[in-house]
């Protein structure tokens, strides 16, 4: 639609003019397009933490698809186990005799709460409908950077300017729509939800001229009986109110909408109350909007901005020189897939999993679910929920390292749920101490087993990677009271459960786990048929390993020493080992060597002690190898297909100091795994994957998981030159790196407390004494950098 560049320009500035905010088109932190959304996967996403949008930008027929975080089926109150001790030993006994598919079998009969499925729910949409005609120069784009969508075009020879933004502080959604018309315009709105299942969600209302009020429950339907559809679930009780102020014009309500007639601003307030947060939700949202009501729009827009730039702020990429940004982000990405390289929309994808974090996780909220917060369905694929084999995990890989530790609180408090919960499961089910969760949760912090398939969701080791989480995060920040408060009985409380689980071996002597399955794959069993249940599974046991180690060093920070500590040295010491070479040089799945049905799998579980884990290291080079053998197996075999199996390829080659192939797989990612609007193609859009390529770039350039800083240890060739600030170090340390020519310029580290740390850069290792609150820079004239 935009005829020439220098027209654009003029828009531009006269976009400024009316916004009230500057916006840079050579941006790094803005995407822009010519066009309005076709579908939901060009639409942008904003987003406060609980509150989000994604904004099609629509001139003539807007769609402002609306969510929160929320609204989900169900309740708290669900049953926690179905299966018991005895059936725990049956299957068990079935393993050791071989009879492995009788075991797959039994393990889903007797455990899985087969069927039933909650998803996160769409809280429905917002319609823009505007009477603009012979419309010219359209752009519409999205400032990371201050988390604003715009769109503006020309109507009738005037601009008309759409801003969408979703506020933290007012807990508000704001739609604002201005023009230079002297006459103003025309257009009507109305908010509605999907149907589940041939069923009503919703009434919508005006309760006066200016107001809109969608009232509901999130509900679960099932299949129709006797032609009318059948109730499986109630849950959350919702309201959701849409107030306009206007200026210049008018607006008066008719039905269930709203017509606005010759208006030059009016400002639309989208705010949603539900029964998880509020036992009266409808007097909080009064209470949200009586207090929009003593502050301007530009008061609103301020405060928004500065609560956003708080954490987006920390931290800058600069991957070197950029070109003149003339083409749209759509074009560029095209670019991109037809095999060109464009390091600046690197940056931009960087801090986008960045911004996207800060939109779907605040403290307070719930934590970013499978689409952080932006879902479009009543029933979203694979339900929007929580999958703890590598999805929710996945979601927080950059808190630590890109400098947004806080933003995991929701993630720790919903654990922390889990945790109770999955006590009395443990207890009752599995007849142990401790506490245990499975395969995926949902708002309730479910800890059960839901599994349709043995290999899909009878997995066992959910709630101990996650717990991994709470580690890294003192790890990241030094917080004891964290430690010692929150961290540690979380560790504490898996710890008791694997300690009751493990098994003698009576093959080795070894403590074992079983029955094990490895997260969504199967071996060849004897008879050539595919089975999923095992014994002695690599990642079972590497993250076993790693959850008696970090309980152990937690207990050893914080002084305690007694006989449940001793015993986890006992059962550590006695551990079957999770990491073993097999006879081909790579790493083995399961506790022997089997056919593998699916040989490229897209997940590479054993590969957890190698990343996340840090139990496989350059310390171990015939481990390293046995690694680097076993990604390129799966890839070479047809592997990393989704999104987030190619961010997690890209973290792995980092940690292996593979700089070609990490580069080689943002590449990849990039070509194969993002929609126009820079979201993760699963496919259908699933957001793990932005959050772990954003983990992944930070991986390349700084690692410290190894107990040093280690300083660009995959920094590609394609790079040359660039700098990185306010990356965080495991010690709480920022770093700020600048390099020039493929090699480190100047580094610089800052401690909030006086001590003694190791940097690797290179073969170079040397020990820096950082002084609490001053930077320390090491440049060309440092023992580190020798050039």
């Amino acid at each position: 639609m935009i005829k020439n560049f220098s027209r654009f320009i003029v828009l531009m500035l006269l976009l400024i003019s009316c916004a009230g905010q500057s916006q840079n088109l050579a941006s790094e932190n803005l995407l822009w397009y010519e066009n309005p959304a076709q579908d939901w996967n060009h639409a942008l996403p904003v987003g406060n933490g609980r509150l989000g949008a994604m904004v099609f930008g629509d001139p003539i027929n807007e769609r402002i698809q609306l969510n929160e975080d929320s609204m989900w089926p169900g309740g708290p109150d669900w049953e926690n186990s179905k299966g018991t001790p005895k059936d725990l030993a049956e299957i068990r006994r079935l393993v050791r005799e071989g009879k492995v598919h009788l075991a797959d079998s039994l393990l889903v009969e007797r455990f899985s709460f087969k069927g039933v499925a909650r998803s996160h729910q769409t809280m429905g949409d917002l319609f823009i409908n505007y009477q603009n005609q012979n419309i010219q120069d359209y752009k519409r784009s999205l400032d990371i950077a201050k988390a604003v969508a715009s769109s503006s075009w020309m109507a009738g020879g005037y601009q008309v300017l759409q801003e969408v933004f979703s506020s933290a502080p007012d807990d508000v959604l704001i739609v604002r729509i201005k023009t230079e018309n002297p006459e103003g315009i025309n257009f009507s709105l109305n908010m509605s939800r999907p149907d589940d299942n041939g069923h009503p969600t919703v009434s919508v209302s005006a309760t006066k001229d200016n107001i809109l009020n969608m009232q509901g429950m999130v509900t679960q339907y099932g299949g129709a009986k006797n032609s009318e559809p059948v109730v499986i679930d109630y849950g959350v009780k919702f309201e959701t109110i849409l107030k306009a102020d206007v200026k210049e014009g008018s607006v008066t309500s008719k039905n269930d909408t709203l017509h606005f007639k010759n208006v030059k601003e009016a400002v639309l307030y989208v705010v949603c109350s539900t029964s998880f947060y509020h036992d009266d939700y409808a007097a909080n949202n009064e209470k949200t909007l009586e207090k929009l009501q003593h502050k301007s729009y530009k008061e609103l827009l301020s405060a928004h901005i500065k609560d956003h730039q708080q954490y987006f702020n920390r931290t800058s990429l600069n991957l070197g020189e950029k070109e003149p940004d003339t083409l749209s982000t759509a074009e560029r990405l095209q670019q991109v897939k037809d095999g060109k390289a464009d390091p600046a929309l690197v940056e931009k994808l960087f801090q986008y999993g960045r911004y996207l974090l800060i939109s779907s996780s605040r403290p307070g909220t719930n934590p970013a679910n499978l689409q952080g917060i932006w879902n479009k369905d009543i029933q979203a694929p694979w339900n929007a929920d929580y999958h703890l084999n590598i999805n929710l995990q996945m979601n927080y890989w950059p808190a630590g390292p890109a400098n947004l530790s806080e933003l995991q609180e929701p993630l720790f408090d919903l654990i922390d749920r889990l945790i109770e919960r999955g006590k009395i499961l443990a207890k009752e089910q599995y007849g142990m101490d401790g506490t245990v969760a499975h395969q995926t949760t949902d708002l309730w912090a479910t800890p059960w087993m839901r599994a349709e398939q043995p290999y899909w969701g009878s997995w066992i080791h959910g709630g101990g990677w996650i717990v991994q989480h709470y580690w890294e995060h003192y790890r990241f920040t030094q917080d004891t009271t964290f430690l010692r408060k929150r961290a540690y009985p979380a560790l504490k409380a898996y710890a008791e459960f694997y300690a009751n689980w493990l098994t003698k071996d009576e093959r080795d002597g070894t403590l074992v786990s079983y029955p094990e399955t490895s997260p969504e794959n199967s071996y060849t069993a004897a008879d050539g048929e595919s089975a999923a249940v095992s014994r002695g599974n690599a990642m079972g046991h590497q993250i076993i390993a790693e959850v008696f180690e970090n309980t152990l060093a937690a207990a050893k920070i914080l002084g305690i020493s007694n006989d449940f500590t001793e015993t986890i040295e006992n059962k550590l010491g006695n551990l079957h080992p999770g990491i073993k070479v097999g006879s081909d040089g790579r790493l083995l799945e399961w506790d022997r060597e089997y056919e593998e049905p699916e040989k490229g799998h897209r997940h590479i579980s054993h590969l957890y002690a190698l990343h996340p884990g840090d139990d496989i290291t350059s310390e171990d080079p015939e481990l390293f190898e046995a690694a680097r053998k076993t990604i390129e197996y799966r890839l070479d075999h047809g592997g990393a297909g989704p999104g987030w199996s190619r961010a997690w390829i890209i973290n792995f080659y980092a940690r292996l100091l593979n700089p070609e192939k990490a580069y080689n797989n943002v590449q990849l990612f990039m070509e194969r795994s993002i929609y126009p609007n820079l979201l993760d193609i699963h496919p259908p859009f699933q957001i793990d994957g932005n959050f772990g390529f954003t983990a992944g770039v930070a991986e390349m350039l700084l690692q410290s998981h190894e107990g040093f800083l280690r300083i660009l240890p995959a920094l590609p060739q394609e790079w040359p030159n660039g700098n990185i600030k306010g990356l965080k170090a495991r010690g709480n340390i920022k770093v700020e790196i600048i390099w020039k020519d493929g090699k480190l310029e100047q580094l610089n580290l800052t401690s909030e407390e006086d001590k003694i740390v190791q940097v690797k850069y290179g073969e170079n290792m040397i020990d820096v004494k950082l002084t609490a609150g001053q930077a320390t820079v090491l440049d060309k004239n440092s023992e580190l950098i020798k050039l």
